[in-house]
């Protein structure tokens, strides 16, 4: 994989650069790119920008995650991605609701790019349920007759067996596909809230010490940071808070070691 698993805290953190023009999204990129492991280039700022975004992200030396969520037919979602990759994207995702299909299609026509192109073996992360869903969407409206946490962890198994890299999934489910899926599985995880911050229009929302308990990778964070009155003094608490879960979590390691 050309995205490896973060040793630092800071490289933990993915950035949401949620804004409607270039100009709002460069002035968090030049302030935050010495505190956070990778950029967050969604639908907001790239349909507003395009993909000239990306290479304003690189040319600060930042490192870019594409949330297109891409869920269409394989050949569509597989040529996508191979564009997203000869742009020099670090990851993205596509949505695991797609099908086997797309997604073997996708990983397959990736990792032949990569190889001809002597580019780097891409990254690409597959999408289980959006953090603003709750049950009743699940049950009532997608008719799904599964418990979120059980339906996350039947997807996963999908896009363990296609081959994605890993999954973008709420701390809630992240324990059990920890467990299920080992750690070289990587896990994303959106809606991270300090407990400073507000919820805004999550519902599966967790702080940065939930995310690291249930073995979290990488966090997806935005508006905590970005709408904070001090957005570095803001990034450093969250680094802060991820240092101790960790060392908390290599004391407790050490102990059932003992």
């Amino acid at each position: 994989m050309s995205v490896k698993k973060p040793i630092f805290a800071k490289d933990r953190i993915v950035l949401a650069l949620d804004f409607d023009t270039l100009e709002e999204a460069e002035k968090y990129v030049v302030l935050l790119k010495d505190y956070v492991g990778y950029f967050k280039v969604g639908l907001q700022l790239s349909v507003s920008c395009g993909l000239e975004v990306v290479d304003m992200i690189k040319k600060h030396g930042g490192k870019v995650f594409f949330d297109g969520k891409f869920y269409d037919i394989p050949n569509t979602v597989a040529k996508a991605g191979v564009n997203l990759m000869k742009r020099g994207i670090d990851f993205f995702n596509i949505n695991v609701n797609g099908g086997s299909k797309m997604m073997n299609t996708t990983v397959r026509l990736c990792r032949e790019t990569a190889k001809k192109k002597g580019l780097p073996k891409p990254t690409i992360l597959g999408v289980t349920l959006l953090s603003s869903f709750g049950q009743k969407t699940l049950s009532e409206e997608l008719c799904i007759n599964k418990s979120i946490d059980e339906y996350a962890a039947h997807i996963t198994k999908i896009a363990h067996e296609c081959e994605l890299d890993g999954v973008v999934a709420s701390a809630t489910e992240a324990a059990r596909i920890r467990r299920e899926f080992g750690e070289e599985f990587l896990i994303m995880c959106p809606a991270v809230r300090p407990s400073w911050s507000v919820v805004n229009d999550q519902l599966r929302v967790v702080s940065p010490s939930d995310a690291i308990r249930a073995g979290v990778d990488f966090m997806v964070i935005g508006r905590p940071i970005t709408s904070h009155d001090d957005p570095v003094a803001a990034t450093k608490l969250i680094i802060n808070e991820i240092d101790d879960a960790l060392e908390k979590r290599r004391n407790q390691s050490r102990g059932e070691l003992l």
